[in-house]
């Protein structure tokens, strides 16, 4: 399966920042711009995310499109509303299709490794779920390099496709680029990463000793606020970004094509996952498409940012129990 360079996605918007009306006019504004892959996830928004983006793509050609979703964190109050278990995963994936008004999905994606459960017993509801033709493929989000393996593993004993991972991966956050990345080349998986803008920082908005600007992620609970403070507060970090300006510039690009260009140059990246409140934001992150990035000014960004880059693999990390 081939998927757009760009993929839309709808993780903090959809169902919680952005009312549906817009939400609905960012998905037809992908759908002109050519992106032809949208993920999404059970839990994002209290599955409201999932709804709003089943009505968004109504009526559209489905065999054009390639529709993500994602199973493991909570749905629900009950204890087994949660997890990849054999039960969670069956009850999941049929209410993913029935709110995003689809007979299958084309990728189901583990959101993250569950110690709770034997990796058995999930694989083999994973194969349940692509023989019932639920799903075409299987994917993880999140796993280390060793239980991508153990995974593709049990995949290739139950006649399975699990064709991706889906991590974080930014200029400033190369955590799967010594493990991750090798172990994927080798047995064929590619990455669909998210964040390749490390939550809107990579923009250059947010300057050093000053705060947020307003109607800025940093400043919305509801965009995911928690999940930038620690880049937003961190001085060095926002001084070494800025660093980046005159390279973008000197490329031609804005800050956040240079971002999303550059996370598309890793060979081992099949798609960047990009969010938008506002159609128009859609229309300049798509120029990243197809921009090749000489060596020299892949150096410069290094050498820019190397200080504050992080590198440690054993970031990559799932929760110990269940969520």
């Amino acid at each position: 399966m081939l998927v757009s360079e760009i993929s839309y996605g709808n993780w903090i918007t959809h169902g919680s920042q952005v009312e549906e009306e817009q939400a609905a006019t960012c998905v037809r504004e992908a759908l002109d711009l050519g992106i032809t892959t949208f993920d999404t996830a059970d839990a994002y928004a209290g599955t409201r995310a999932e709804s709003v983006l089943g009505r968004a793509l109504a009526g559209q050609r489905r065999d054009g499109l390639e529709i993500f979703t994602k199973v493991f964190w909570p749905t629900g109050e009950g204890i087994n509303d949660r997890g990849l278990s054999r039960k969670h995963i069956m009850n999941s994936i049929d209410g993913s299709l029935r709110r995003l008004q689809t007979d299958y999905v084309d990728l189901y994606q583990a959101h993250r490794y569950d110690y709770a459960t034997p990796l058995e017993e999930t694989m083999e509801a994973f194969a349940d779920v692509v023989h019932a033709g639920k799903a075409l493929y299987i994917g993880v989000s999140e796993w280390k390099a060793a239980q991508i393996r153990a995974g593709y593993e049990l995949a290739r004993q139950l006649h399975i496709p699990l064709v991706s991972n889906q991590p974080q991966y930014s200029m400033l956050w190369r955590v799967i680029e010594s493990e991750v990345v090798p172990a994927s080349e080798e047995l064929g998986i590619g990455q669909v990463v998210f964040s390749p803008m490390a939550q809107g920082v990579l923009s250059g908005k947010y300057l050093p000793g000053q705060p947020p600007p307003a109607g800025s992620r940093a400043t919305d609970e509801k965009s995911g606020a928690g999940f930038i403070a620690r880049l937003v507060g961190n001085e060095p970090v926002l001084e070494r970004v800025q660093l980046l300006r005159p390279l973008a510039e000197q490329a031609g690009l804005t800050m956040a094509q240079l971002a999303i260009a550059w996370v598309l140059q890793n060979p081992a990246v099949s798609s960047a996952i990009v969010g938008a409140t506002r159609p128009e934001q859609l229309r300049e992150t798509v120029k990243a498409s197809g921009v090749t990035l000489d060596s020299g000014l892949l150096k410069a960004i290094d050498e820019a940012l190397d200080p504050v880059v992080e590198r440690d693999p054993s970031l990559t990390e799932s929760p110990a129990g269940r969520p």
